[in-house]
């Protein structure tokens, strides 16, 4: 039954819930550690760790892509970011760094990233970053904006992109621009040979019409971060990541039936600062959780502390701010596996995922999707 609450004279809304909002509940059965599971598979890629990264040039260089895979994780290049527009991206880094130094106006800084992004596309620097992270042997995996899916796709999948994400803000099976053919997601993925991950979704309709494009995974969230993400305050929308994740989750189940048989997996992307919340997301029902921010701290970061997403570099609305990162790093591996002299959840993010699941009970991260939850409030 849907929660609606009155908001005043023949309007209701829904009543919907962060991670915060929810906890996991234990069953009557504990289990060790070293007999769980936090391995999952999309299409014939499989990943010991439930982690792909949220495309940004903050987090994701060819190199960490390359380091996430070699852990266990899926690394994404930003198809459209800095490595695909500059051949020195330190000194594209040291300028961004620079402007973040300017106490006097708060603005340079998004200012600096929306110049840089001016820059074209050029499709040898894309190919060249591509081409290292598929000569260590991890998997490739790309993100293009759905307003430029069609152009640069072709070229991604030359160069040897393995998944291929479409991710914008907000993104729907069809996406209108004016002067120009829409982008029908239905007959572009059907045309391709590699498995596609689309998003971000909020809602179950919306969730459930990705799906039927024959997307391989769905986003869910748009990488909303505390301090960082901007698009409630600029365009109003937000996204409640547990109420978001069930629905999405919900969506799945029924596109199961419907289909007989085919697993579209979610991928939570947002609301997640420390260890617990990426167990309440896998609780919730997502199949894997979309890192940004939390992976900043490592030192492998190419955005020397400093962290945005995609959208703040947008020419004429940007929805991100640039923060500053965490006034600590440590090295991703231990990261994502410890161990940790910190109480917080921030370091020892996977390895924290896997005791969760061994004091309650679940050995793989299917079990796990069935936890119980509370509600706090």
């Amino acid at each position: 039954m849907r929660d609606l609450v009155e908001i005043g004279m023949g309007r209701t809304a829904r009543r919907a819930y962060d991670l915060d909002d929810v906890e996991i509940v234990p069953s009557r059965r504990t289990r060790s550690s070293s007999v769980v599971s936090t391995a999952w598979q999309i299409d014939a890629y499989r990943f010991e760790l439930p982690l792909v990264t949220h495309p940004t040039d903050a987090i994701v260089s060819p190199g960490t892509a390359v380091a996430v895979g070699e852990l266990g994780g899926l690394g994404v290049l930003n198809a459209e970011g800095l490595w695909a527009r500059h051949p020195n991206v330190e000194d594209a880094i040291f300028r961004l760094v620079r402007a973040a130094e300017d106490t006097d106006d708060p603005t340079a800084i998004v200012r600096e990233l929306q110049e840089l992004h001016s820059a074209p596309i050029r499709l040898d620097l894309l190919t060249e970053a591509i081409k290292t992270v598929r000569e260590s042997g991890v998997t490739v995996a790309a993100r293009v904006s759905p307003q430029h899916a069609a152009e640069l796709t072709p070229d991604l999948l030359a160069a040897g992109v393995e998944i291929l994400v479409v991710q914008g803000t907000i993104i729907s099976a069809e996406h209108v621009q004016r002067d120009a053919e829409p982008l029908d997601l239905k007959d572009f993925i059907g045309r391709l040979d590699v498995p596609v991950i689309a998003g971000g979704v909020s809602d179950y309709r919306t969730a459930m019409h990705l799906m039927r494009t024959g997307a391989a995974g769905v986003i869910v969230g748009h990488g909303a971060t505390r301090g960082v993400t901007s698009t409630d305050s600029v365009l109003g929308i937000g996204t409640p990541m547990a109420t978001a994740i069930v629905d999405a989750a919900a969506a799945r189940r029924d596109y199961l039936d419907e289909t007989g048989g085919r697993y579209v997996h979610v991928l939570a992307d947002g609301g997640m600062s420390v260890s617990g919340d990426i167990a309440k997301a896998i609780a919730c029902g997502a199949d894997a959780v979309m890192l940004g921010a939390p992976l900043a701290a490592a030192s492998e970061a190419p955005g020397q502390g400093l962290y945005w997403t995609a959208a703040a570099a947008h020419p004429s609305l940007p929805r991100s701010r640039v923060a500053l990162g965490p006034d600590y790093a440590v090295d991703l591996k231990t990261l994502l596996f410890g161990p940790s002299s910190d109480a917080e959840g921030v370091v020892n993010l996977f390895g924290a995922l896997r005791r969760a699941m061994a004091k309650t009970g679940y050995s793989d991260l299917k079990e796990f999707q069935r936890v119980g939850l509370t509600v706090r409030r």
